[in-house]
C-alpha cells in the first residue's frame, strides 16, 4: 500500500556490472534474496536466479537465498548485461492534478494506473515522468528512477503524495516517513463488517511465499501497524478511515485481506469479483485522502487533501443505495 521509498536503492545496470556494499541496518535479518531485490530493484525470482547461479556473495562466501544477511556484512553482487534499464522517460500524464508547488516540495493527486516511478515489467505512466516532462526539477537524492521520492502509491491506488525538489527537504522527509512522523490517512472500502468496528491490526508483512507480486502477514515479515476506524456500515460493504503507522508495500490491502475484509475490488487479495462487477470497479477502492507533516522549510505543519476520483465516488453510491 502505499509506502516510503527504501533507505537504500541502486539502479539495474545497463551492462554486466559487479557491485560491493556493506548490507545496510535496514535490512538486517533479511533473506539475500530479498536483500538483493530491494537494493537492486529487481523482483524477488530475479534476485533468487542471481543467487543460483552463483553470482552473489556475502563475506566472500557464494549465497544461498535463504541465508539470512547482518548488519555490515559484505554483500557481493555480479549482474549481467540487461536489456531495458530502468529510466526515466519524461511524459505528461493526464489525469495528475498538482495540489501544492513550492521550491522544496510539489505535492499531487496521483490517479489510478499510474506508477510513482519506473519499475522492472511496468511500461505505463509514471509520477516522476509527468513532473519531468511537465518541467519540474526534483531531488537528485535516491536511485536514478527514483530521486526525490520518499512516498508511494501502488499503481491501483489513487490519492495525494508528495515528491521533494529540494536536497534538504528530501532528507527531511526522508526521516520523517521513517520515524513515523508523518500523518497518512486512507479511505478503503471493505467488503462486510470489521469486527470490532474500530482497531488496530500489528501484524507483520513479507513477500509472499508463493508469488512475487504479493505480500502477506508472514511470522518473519517487517512490522506493520495499521489503525482502522468505520465511518459508514452498509449491507455490502464499510467505508473505513485508515492511519498508516508503518509504509509497507500493500499494507492497507495485506492487512484488510487478513480479517477477511478485503478492499472492494482487490482481486488481488480476495476480493469478491461478482460485488466489484456490481459496482463497476477493476481495482481495489482504496484512497489517500489525506497528508500531513511538518514542513522540511518553514518548520510548519501542513496538510494536503484529495477528494475521491469518480469511479470510487460511483462505486460508494452504489453500496449505498444497496441499502
Amino acid at each position: 500500500m502505499t509506502d516510503h521509498a527504501p533507505d537504500e536503492g541502486l539502479p539495474v545496470v545497463s551492462g554486466g556490472d559487479h557491485r560491493s556494499l556493506p548490507v545496510p541496518d535496514s535490512l538486517a535479518g533479511e533473506r539475500v534474496d530479498a536483500v538483493i531485490a530491494q537494493l537492486f530493484g529487481l523482483s524477488r525470482t530475479k534476485a533468487a536466479d542471481l543467487i543460483g547461479r552463483g553470482l552473489v556473495e556475502v563475506d566472500g562466501a557464494t549465497a544461498s537465498k535463504s541465508d539470512r544477511v547482518f548488519p555490515g556484512s559484505a554483500l557481493d553482487v555480479t549482474i549481467p548485461a540487461v536489456a531495458d534499464p530502468l529510466e526515466v522517460k519524461p511524459e505528461v500524464v493526464e489525469g495528475i492534478r498538482i495540489i501544492h508547488d513550492d521550491p522544496a516540495i510539489v505535492v499531487l493527486d496521483k490517479p489510478v494506473g499510474v506508477a510513482v516511478h519506473p519499475s522492472p515489467g511496468w511500461t505505463g505512466p509514471t509520477v516522476v515522468g509527468h513532473l519531468a516532462g511537465a518541467g519540474f526539477r526534483i531531488a537528485t537524492s535516491g536511485a536514478s528512477e527514483r530521486q526525490g521520492i520518499v512516498q508511494r502509491l501502488d499503481v491501483g491506488t489513487s490519492g495525494v503524495m508528495v515528491i521533494c525538489k529540494s536536497e534538504h527537504a528530501y532528507s527531511k522527509l526522508k526521516n520523517a516517513f521513517r520515524h513515523r512522523e508523518v500523518d497518512k490517512t486512507y479511505h478503503a472500502l471493505v467488503q462486510g463488517h470489521p469486527d470490532p468496528l474500530e482497531g488496530t491490526v500489528d501484524a507483520p508483512i513479507g513477500r509472499h511465499p508463493k508469488s512475487d507480486w504479493k505480500f502477506a502477514v508472514m511470522a518473519d515479515g517487517r512490522p506493520s501497524v495499521t489503525h482502522y476506524s468505520t465511518l459508514e456500515a452498509h449491507r455490502f460493504a464499510s467505508l473505513l478511515e485508515v492511519h498508516l503507522e508503518t509504509g509497507r508495500t500493500h499494507q492497507i490491502r495485506v492487512h484488510m485481506a487478513a480479517l477477511k475484509h478485503p478492499c472492494v475490488g482487490d482481486h488481488l487479495y480476495g476480493a469478491d469479483p461478482t460485488l466489484a462487477a456490481r459496482v463497476g470497479l477493476d481495482r481495489q477502492w482504496l484512497h489517500a485522502v489525506k497528508l500531513g507533516f511538518e514542513h522540511p522549510e518553514s518548520g510548519d505543519y501542513v496538510e494536503y487533501e484529495s477528494t475521491y476520483p469518480d469511479d470510487l465516488a460511483r462505486a460508494l453510491e452504489v453500496i449505498r443505495g444497496a441499502d
